[in-house]
């Protein structure tokens, strides 16, 4: 295995807060259903996660933000891809993911690490 790509994301969770009062549409645009009820904490923490993946891809131009979800398994999050970004993934050779979250003093950050 070799590392294909690390990307890093944070976001004020407050402005993050605010941005989804003033844009009702944004929550489903960004998330999917079992993501749009949780906290706005974790869900800045959610979107660090998906702009992280989309750094590591190089940023494709037509990502659709419902193509990535964070998921949680019995070892913690994880990212699970479809779509227009398994193409972008897989195109570039990716074979696995590993991620990192966490939200604290307002702010959300998190990392992701692709391998292929």
């Amino acid at each position: 295995m070799a590392i294909i790509g690390i990307g890093v994301d944070v976001v004020d969770i407050d402005r993050f807060e605010r941005q989804l009062e003033r844009t009702p549409g944004l929550r489903d645009r960004l998330f999917v259903p079992a993501e749009r009820e949780l906290h706005p904490r974790s869900l800045a923490a959610r979107f660090a996660a998906k702009e992280a993946v989309a750094k590591v891809l190089g940023a494709p131009a037509g990502m659709n933000w419902q193509d990535c979800w964070i998921g949680l398994d019995a070892s913690g999050p994880t990212i699970q891809i479809k779509g227009t970004v398994l193409a972008v993934a897989q195109d570039r050779g990716v074979r696995t993911w590993h991620l990192s979250m966490s939200h604290d003093g307002g702010i959300a950050t998190a990392m992701v690490v692709a391998e292929g």
